[in-house]
Protein backbone atom coordinates (compact mmCIF):
# COMPACT_ATOMS: atom_id res chain seq x y z
CA UNK A 1 0.00 0.00 0.00
CA UNK A 2 1.32 3.41 -0.97
CA UNK A 3 1.12 6.14 1.73
CA UNK A 4 0.95 9.72 0.48
CA UNK A 5 3.17 12.51 1.72
CA UNK A 6 0.02 14.27 2.96
CA UNK A 7 -0.91 11.27 5.12
CA UNK A 8 2.57 11.12 6.62
CA UNK A 9 2.44 14.82 7.44
CA UNK A 10 -0.97 14.41 9.10
CA UNK A 11 0.23 11.49 11.27
CA UNK A 12 3.36 13.45 12.22
CA UNK A 13 1.24 16.43 13.26
CA UNK A 14 -0.88 14.19 15.52
CA UNK A 15 2.22 12.76 17.18
CA UNK A 16 3.74 16.20 17.70
CA UNK A 17 0.59 17.54 19.40
CA UNK A 18 0.20 14.63 21.81
CA UNK A 19 0.78 15.61 25.45
CA UNK A 20 3.41 13.58 27.25
CA UNK A 21 2.01 12.61 30.64
CA UNK A 22 3.49 14.26 33.70
CA UNK A 23 3.57 12.92 37.27
CA UNK A 24 1.98 14.97 40.07
CA UNK A 25 3.35 13.96 43.47
CA UNK A 26 1.14 15.23 46.29
CA UNK A 27 3.23 15.23 49.47
CA UNK A 28 2.04 15.91 53.00
CA UNK A 29 5.50 17.29 53.79
CA UNK A 30 8.46 18.27 51.62
CA UNK A 31 12.08 18.62 52.67
CA UNK A 32 13.63 20.57 49.76
CA UNK A 33 17.07 20.20 51.48
CA UNK A 34 18.31 23.56 50.18
CA UNK A 35 17.92 24.77 53.78
CA UNK A 36 16.52 23.52 57.10
CA UNK A 37 12.92 24.30 56.12
CA UNK A 38 10.01 21.86 56.01
CA UNK A 39 7.07 22.58 53.70
CA UNK A 40 3.54 21.19 54.13
CA UNK A 41 0.98 20.14 51.51
CA UNK A 42 3.08 20.45 48.38
CA UNK A 43 2.77 19.09 44.84
CA UNK A 44 5.94 18.31 42.88
CA UNK A 45 5.43 17.93 39.14
CA UNK A 46 7.79 15.66 37.23
CA UNK A 47 8.01 15.94 33.46
CA UNK A 48 10.28 13.36 31.86
CA UNK A 49 13.39 13.02 34.00
CA UNK A 50 13.23 16.52 35.54
CA UNK A 51 11.27 18.40 38.17
CA UNK A 52 9.22 20.91 36.19
CA UNK A 53 7.04 22.61 38.83
CA UNK A 54 6.57 22.87 42.59
CA UNK A 55 3.19 24.04 43.91
CA UNK A 56 1.97 24.94 47.36
CA UNK A 57 -1.17 22.86 47.94
CA UNK A 58 -2.42 19.73 46.22
CA UNK A 59 -2.61 20.17 42.45
CA UNK A 60 -3.71 17.75 39.71
CA UNK A 61 -2.94 17.87 36.02
CA UNK A 62 -4.79 16.62 32.96
CA UNK A 63 -6.50 13.30 32.42
CA UNK A 64 -3.34 11.70 31.04
CA UNK A 65 -1.19 12.78 33.97
CA UNK A 66 -0.39 10.45 36.86
CA UNK A 67 -1.11 11.43 40.46
CA UNK A 68 0.94 9.92 43.30
CA UNK A 69 -0.72 10.28 46.69
CA UNK A 70 1.94 10.82 49.36
CA UNK A 71 -0.20 12.98 51.63
CA UNK A 72 0.75 10.85 54.64
CA UNK A 73 4.45 10.98 53.72
CA UNK A 74 7.43 13.29 53.66
CA UNK A 75 9.05 13.76 50.27
CA UNK A 76 12.73 14.70 49.89
CA UNK A 77 15.57 14.48 47.36
CA UNK A 78 16.95 11.07 46.46
CA UNK A 79 19.42 10.01 49.15
CA UNK A 80 23.15 9.94 48.45
CA UNK A 81 25.63 7.56 50.10
CA UNK A 82 29.15 8.87 49.64
CA UNK A 83 30.99 5.73 50.75
CA UNK A 84 30.03 2.30 49.45
CA UNK A 85 31.62 -0.78 47.94
CA UNK A 86 28.73 -1.87 45.79
CA UNK A 87 30.25 -5.00 44.22
CA UNK A 88 31.16 -6.81 47.44
CA UNK A 89 29.86 -7.51 50.94
CA UNK A 90 31.75 -8.81 53.95
CA UNK A 91 30.46 -12.19 55.06
CA UNK A 92 32.96 -13.22 57.68
CA UNK A 93 36.00 -15.47 57.23
CA UNK A 94 34.97 -16.62 53.75
CA UNK A 95 35.30 -13.05 52.45
CA UNK A 96 39.08 -13.21 52.72
CA UNK A 97 39.13 -16.17 50.32
CA UNK A 98 36.99 -14.55 47.63
CA UNK A 99 39.91 -12.81 45.94
CA UNK A 100 41.29 -16.30 45.21
CA UNK A 101 38.01 -17.89 44.17
CA UNK A 102 35.99 -15.19 42.40
CA UNK A 103 36.45 -13.71 38.94
CA UNK A 104 35.64 -10.22 37.71
CA UNK A 105 32.26 -11.41 36.42
CA UNK A 106 31.37 -12.82 39.84
CA UNK A 107 31.90 -9.44 41.49
CA UNK A 108 29.97 -7.69 38.74
CA UNK A 109 26.98 -10.01 39.18
CA UNK A 110 27.04 -9.47 42.94
CA UNK A 111 27.04 -5.76 42.21
CA UNK A 112 23.81 -5.99 40.22
CA UNK A 113 22.05 -7.45 43.26
CA UNK A 114 23.55 -4.98 45.73
CA UNK A 115 22.86 -1.98 43.48
CA UNK A 116 19.16 -2.75 43.33
CA UNK A 117 18.97 -3.22 47.11
CA UNK A 118 20.64 0.16 47.54
CA UNK A 119 18.24 1.89 45.16
CA UNK A 120 15.16 0.40 46.83
CA UNK A 121 16.49 1.61 50.20
CA UNK A 122 16.15 5.14 48.80
CA UNK A 123 19.73 5.82 47.71
CA UNK A 124 19.56 7.12 44.17
CA UNK A 125 23.21 8.20 44.04
CA UNK A 126 26.33 6.59 45.52
CA UNK A 127 30.08 6.90 45.43
CA UNK A 128 31.82 3.54 45.06
CA UNK A 129 35.16 3.88 46.83
CA UNK A 130 37.15 0.92 45.67
CA UNK A 131 36.66 -2.41 43.93
CA UNK A 132 38.84 -5.28 42.78
CA UNK A 133 38.76 -5.30 38.97
CA UNK A 134 37.06 -2.06 37.85
CA UNK A 135 33.79 -4.01 37.80
CA UNK A 136 31.95 -1.00 39.26
CA UNK A 137 32.74 0.88 36.04
CA UNK A 138 30.87 -1.76 34.05
CA UNK A 139 28.03 -1.71 36.58
CA UNK A 140 27.76 2.08 36.37
CA UNK A 141 27.63 1.92 32.59
CA UNK A 142 24.97 -0.81 32.62
CA UNK A 143 22.80 1.23 35.00
CA UNK A 144 23.23 4.36 32.89
CA UNK A 145 22.12 2.42 29.80
CA UNK A 146 19.08 0.99 31.58
CA UNK A 147 20.32 -2.60 31.36
CA UNK A 148 20.09 -3.11 35.13
CA UNK A 149 18.48 -1.14 37.95
CA UNK A 150 20.52 0.74 40.50
CA UNK A 151 21.60 4.15 41.75
CA UNK A 152 23.73 6.67 39.91
CA UNK A 153 27.27 5.53 40.54
CA UNK A 154 30.32 7.75 40.80
CA UNK A 155 33.16 5.27 41.12
CA UNK A 156 36.81 5.38 42.04
CA UNK A 157 37.32 1.88 40.55
CA UNK A 158 40.46 0.37 42.14
CA UNK A 159 41.76 2.34 45.14
CA UNK A 160 45.34 3.59 45.14
CA UNK A 161 47.65 2.31 47.90
CA UNK A 162 51.37 2.03 48.62
CA UNK A 163 53.25 -1.27 48.79
CA UNK A 164 51.93 -3.21 51.77
CA UNK A 165 49.39 -0.49 52.52
CA UNK A 166 45.66 -0.73 53.00
CA UNK A 167 44.26 -1.64 49.52
CA UNK A 168 47.42 -3.40 48.34
CA UNK A 169 45.57 -6.42 46.92
CA UNK A 170 48.38 -8.84 47.75
CA UNK A 171 48.47 -8.22 51.52
CA UNK A 172 48.31 -11.42 53.53
CA UNK A 173 49.31 -13.73 50.67
CA UNK A 174 52.30 -16.02 50.43
CA UNK A 175 55.35 -14.26 49.02
CA UNK A 176 55.58 -16.69 46.11
CA UNK A 177 52.23 -15.42 44.78
CA UNK A 178 52.46 -11.76 45.79
CA UNK A 179 54.29 -10.55 42.72
CA UNK A 180 55.04 -6.84 42.56
CA UNK A 181 51.81 -4.93 41.88
CA UNK A 182 52.27 -1.45 40.48
CA UNK A 183 50.28 1.58 39.32
CA UNK A 184 48.12 -0.49 36.98
CA UNK A 185 46.92 -2.48 40.02
CA UNK A 186 46.68 0.66 42.15
CA UNK A 187 49.93 0.28 44.11
CA UNK A 188 52.47 3.10 43.96
CA UNK A 189 55.87 4.10 45.29
CA UNK A 190 57.12 7.55 44.40
CA UNK A 191 55.86 10.55 42.46
CA UNK A 192 56.01 9.14 38.93
CA UNK A 193 54.03 6.03 39.89
CA UNK A 194 51.52 8.19 41.78
CA UNK A 195 50.84 10.19 38.64
CA UNK A 196 50.63 7.08 36.51
CA UNK A 197 48.13 5.44 38.90
CA UNK A 198 45.79 8.44 38.66
CA UNK A 199 46.02 8.49 34.88
CA UNK A 200 45.37 4.75 34.79
CA UNK A 201 42.21 5.22 36.85
CA UNK A 202 41.09 7.87 34.36
CA UNK A 203 41.87 5.51 31.49
CA UNK A 204 39.92 2.74 33.22
CA UNK A 205 36.83 4.96 33.39
CA UNK A 206 36.86 6.04 37.04
CA UNK A 207 34.98 9.20 38.03
CA UNK A 208 37.17 10.07 41.01
CA UNK A 209 40.24 8.94 42.92
CA UNK A 210 40.30 6.99 46.22
CA UNK A 211 43.52 6.63 48.18
CA UNK A 212 44.29 4.85 51.44
CA UNK A 213 46.37 7.40 53.32
CA UNK A 214 46.69 5.31 56.48
CA UNK A 215 46.37 1.72 57.55
CA UNK A 216 42.92 0.19 57.65
CA UNK A 217 40.85 -2.12 59.79
CA UNK A 218 39.97 -5.03 57.51
CA UNK A 219 43.23 -5.37 55.56
CA UNK A 220 45.53 -8.18 56.66
CA UNK A 221 48.25 -5.85 57.93
CA UNK A 222 49.35 -4.89 61.41
CA UNK A 223 48.68 -1.15 61.65
CA UNK A 224 45.35 0.59 61.21
CA UNK A 225 46.73 4.08 61.81
CA UNK A 226 50.18 4.61 60.31
CA UNK A 227 50.63 7.12 57.46
CA UNK A 228 51.23 5.30 54.19
CA UNK A 229 51.99 8.04 51.64
CA UNK A 230 54.79 10.60 51.63
CA UNK A 231 53.92 14.26 51.10
CA UNK A 232 55.31 14.38 47.58
CA UNK A 233 53.27 11.30 46.60
CA UNK A 234 50.09 12.84 47.96
CA UNK A 235 50.73 16.12 46.18
CA UNK A 236 51.38 14.31 42.90
CA UNK A 237 48.08 12.43 43.23
CA UNK A 238 46.10 15.58 44.04
CA UNK A 239 47.65 17.69 41.29
CA UNK A 240 47.22 14.99 38.66
CA UNK A 241 43.64 14.24 39.69
CA UNK A 242 42.71 17.91 39.46
CA UNK A 243 44.16 18.06 35.96
CA UNK A 244 41.64 15.38 35.01
CA UNK A 245 38.72 16.99 36.86
CA UNK A 246 38.62 14.26 39.49
CA UNK A 247 37.95 14.65 43.21
CA UNK A 248 39.97 12.70 45.79
CA UNK A 249 38.46 10.63 48.60
CA UNK A 250 40.84 9.55 51.34
CA UNK A 251 40.55 6.54 53.63
CA UNK A 252 42.24 7.58 56.87
CA UNK A 253 42.17 6.60 60.54
CA UNK A 254 45.45 8.00 61.89
CA UNK A 255 45.95 11.72 62.51
CA UNK A 256 49.28 12.18 60.70
CA UNK A 257 48.20 10.50 57.48
CA UNK A 258 44.92 12.39 57.21
CA UNK A 259 46.54 15.74 57.97
CA UNK A 260 49.13 15.19 55.25
CA UNK A 261 46.27 14.46 52.85
CA UNK A 262 44.25 17.53 53.87
CA UNK A 263 47.26 19.80 53.40
CA UNK A 264 47.78 18.31 49.93
CA UNK A 265 44.26 19.41 48.96
CA UNK A 266 42.12 16.27 48.91
CA UNK A 267 38.33 16.51 48.75
CA UNK A 268 37.15 14.29 51.61
CA UNK A 269 38.37 12.28 54.57
CA UNK A 270 36.62 8.93 55.12
CA UNK A 271 36.33 7.41 58.63
CA UNK A 272 38.73 9.90 60.24
CA UNK A 273 38.87 8.06 63.55
CA UNK A 274 41.75 9.86 65.27
CA UNK A 275 40.94 13.41 64.22
CA UNK A 276 41.44 16.06 66.88
CA UNK A 277 40.93 19.82 67.25
CA UNK A 278 43.96 20.59 65.11
CA UNK A 279 42.66 18.30 62.37
CA UNK A 280 39.22 19.94 62.47
CA UNK A 281 40.80 23.37 62.14
CA UNK A 282 42.87 22.20 59.19
CA UNK A 283 39.86 20.65 57.44
CA UNK A 284 37.81 23.81 57.87
CA UNK A 285 40.66 25.87 56.45
CA UNK A 286 40.88 23.65 53.37
CA UNK A 287 37.08 23.11 53.12
CA UNK A 288 37.60 19.37 53.33
CA UNK A 289 34.51 17.19 53.73
CA UNK A 290 34.25 14.49 56.39
CA UNK A 291 32.41 11.22 55.62
CA UNK A 292 32.10 9.40 58.99
CA UNK A 293 30.85 5.83 58.20
CA UNK A 294 29.71 5.20 61.78
CA UNK A 295 27.82 2.07 60.72
CA UNK A 296 31.05 0.42 59.64
CA UNK A 297 32.74 1.24 62.93
CA UNK A 298 29.89 -0.26 64.91
CA UNK A 299 29.74 -3.32 62.68
CA UNK A 300 33.43 -4.23 62.90
CA UNK A 301 33.46 -3.64 66.67
CA UNK A 302 30.58 -6.08 67.13
CA UNK A 303 32.07 -8.72 64.83
CA UNK A 304 35.44 -8.46 66.60
CA UNK A 305 33.75 -10.06 69.63
CA UNK A 306 33.16 -13.28 67.64
CA UNK A 307 36.04 -15.77 67.74
CA UNK A 308 37.32 -16.53 64.25
CA UNK A 309 35.23 -13.93 62.42
CA UNK A 310 38.30 -11.83 61.55
CA UNK A 311 41.94 -12.88 61.04
CA UNK A 312 44.00 -12.36 64.19
CA UNK A 313 45.80 -9.36 62.66
CA UNK A 314 42.45 -7.69 62.00
CA UNK A 315 40.57 -8.42 65.22
CA UNK A 316 42.39 -6.02 67.60
CA UNK A 317 42.16 -3.20 65.05
CA UNK A 318 38.41 -3.71 64.69
CA UNK A 319 37.93 -3.84 68.46
CA UNK A 320 39.95 -0.67 69.03
CA UNK A 321 39.08 1.61 66.12
CA UNK A 322 35.44 0.69 65.52
CA UNK A 323 33.87 2.10 68.69
CA UNK A 324 35.60 5.49 68.36
CA UNK A 325 33.99 6.82 65.18
CA UNK A 326 30.69 7.90 66.77
CA UNK A 327 32.54 10.23 69.13
CA UNK A 328 34.72 11.49 66.28
CA UNK A 329 31.59 12.45 64.35
CA UNK A 330 30.17 14.23 67.39
CA UNK A 331 33.38 16.22 67.87
CA UNK A 332 33.70 17.05 64.16
CA UNK A 333 30.09 18.23 63.99
CA UNK A 334 30.52 20.42 67.06
CA UNK A 335 33.66 21.89 65.49
CA UNK A 336 31.77 22.88 62.33
CA UNK A 337 33.45 20.49 59.87
CA UNK A 338 31.45 19.90 56.67
CA UNK A 339 29.85 16.46 56.84
CA UNK A 340 28.52 14.24 54.05
CA UNK A 341 26.64 10.99 54.58
CA UNK A 342 28.48 7.70 54.04
CA UNK A 343 28.10 4.16 55.36
CA UNK A 344 30.93 2.00 53.97
CA UNK A 345 28.19 -0.44 52.91
CA UNK A 346 29.84 -3.59 51.67
CA UNK A 347 31.36 -3.84 55.11
CA UNK A 348 27.84 -3.98 56.58
CA UNK A 349 25.01 -5.19 54.37
CA UNK A 350 23.80 -3.26 51.34
CA UNK A 351 20.28 -1.96 51.80
CA UNK A 352 20.79 -1.22 55.50
CA UNK A 353 22.26 2.20 54.67
CA UNK A 354 19.46 4.10 56.46
CA UNK A 355 20.78 3.10 59.88
CA UNK A 356 23.51 5.72 59.46
CA UNK A 357 20.88 8.46 59.92
CA UNK A 358 20.01 7.09 63.35
CA UNK A 359 23.66 6.99 64.36
CA UNK A 360 24.31 10.52 63.09
CA UNK A 361 21.49 11.83 65.24
CA UNK A 362 22.82 9.78 68.17
CA UNK A 363 26.12 11.62 67.65
CA UNK A 364 24.36 14.96 68.11
CA UNK A 365 23.30 16.01 64.62
CA UNK A 366 19.76 17.29 64.15
CA UNK A 367 17.60 15.08 61.89
CA UNK A 368 17.50 17.78 59.21
CA UNK A 369 21.31 18.02 59.34
CA UNK A 370 21.65 14.29 58.81
CA UNK A 371 19.20 14.38 55.90
CA UNK A 372 20.98 17.34 54.29
CA UNK A 373 24.28 15.45 54.71
CA UNK A 374 22.75 12.75 52.48
CA UNK A 375 21.28 15.17 49.93
CA UNK A 376 22.63 18.71 49.61
CA UNK A 377 26.09 17.94 50.96
CA UNK A 378 26.42 14.71 49.00
CA UNK A 379 25.71 16.59 45.79
CA UNK A 380 28.13 19.33 46.80
CA UNK A 381 30.89 16.80 47.50
CA UNK A 382 30.65 15.30 43.99
CA UNK A 383 30.12 18.67 42.26
CA UNK A 384 26.56 17.80 41.23
CA UNK A 385 24.53 20.52 42.95
CA UNK A 386 23.36 21.85 39.59
CA UNK A 387 21.60 18.53 38.96
CA UNK A 388 20.98 16.75 42.27
CA UNK A 389 20.73 17.12 46.03
CA UNK A 390 17.71 19.41 46.43
CA UNK A 391 14.10 19.51 45.27
CA UNK A 392 14.14 22.38 42.78
CA UNK A 393 12.74 22.94 39.32
CA UNK A 394 15.11 21.91 36.55
CA UNK A 395 16.91 19.29 38.61
CA UNK A 396 16.75 15.55 37.99
CA UNK A 397 13.64 13.91 39.42
CA UNK A 398 15.41 11.82 42.05
CA UNK A 399 12.88 11.75 44.89
CA UNK A 400 12.18 9.52 47.89
CA UNK A 401 9.58 9.52 50.66
CA UNK A 402 8.97 8.01 54.09
CA UNK A 403 5.79 7.74 56.12
CA UNK A 404 5.17 10.48 58.66
CA UNK A 405 7.84 13.04 59.42
CA UNK A 406 11.48 11.90 59.81
CA UNK A 407 12.29 15.14 61.62
CA UNK A 408 10.17 13.77 64.46
CA UNK A 409 11.40 10.17 64.13
CA UNK A 410 14.68 9.71 62.27
CA UNK A 411 14.23 5.93 62.31
CA UNK A 412 11.72 6.40 59.48
CA UNK A 413 14.73 6.91 57.19
CA UNK A 414 15.29 3.15 57.44
CA UNK A 415 11.90 2.53 55.85
CA UNK A 416 11.74 4.40 52.55
CA UNK A 417 8.35 3.82 50.90
CA UNK A 418 8.73 5.73 47.63
CA UNK A 419 11.69 5.83 45.25
CA UNK A 420 11.90 7.76 41.99
CA UNK A 421 15.08 8.12 39.97
CA UNK A 422 15.28 10.07 36.72
CA UNK A 423 11.51 10.44 36.77
CA UNK A 424 10.90 6.68 36.91
CA UNK A 425 9.14 5.17 39.92
CA UNK A 426 10.92 2.12 41.33
CA UNK A 427 9.01 1.79 44.59
CA UNK A 428 5.66 3.15 45.79
CA UNK A 429 3.42 2.70 48.85
CA UNK A 430 0.86 -0.04 48.56
CA UNK A 431 -2.58 1.33 47.65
Amino acid sequence: MRVSITSIAFIASLISTQTIAATYIQAGNLIPADSDKLMSEVTVVVDGDKISEIHQGYVVGGEQDEVVDLKAHTLMPGLMDMHTHVTSQHNGPASYMERFTLNEADYAIKGVQYAKRTLLAGFTTIRNLGDAYNESVALRNAINKGIVEGPRIFTAAKSIATTGGHADPTNGTAKRIQGDPGPNEGVINGVAQARKAVRQRYKDGADLIKITATGGVLSVAKSGQNPQFMNDELQAIVDTAKDYGMTIAVHAHGKEGMERAVKAGVTSIEHGTYMDKATFKLMKKHKTYYVPTVMAGNWVAEKAKIDGFFPELVRPKAATIGPLILQTLSDAHNAGVKIAFGTDSGVSAHGDNGLEFVLMVEAGMKPIEAIRAATYHGASLINQLDNLGTVETGKYADLVAVEGNPLDDIKQMQHVTFVMKNGKIYKAPEA
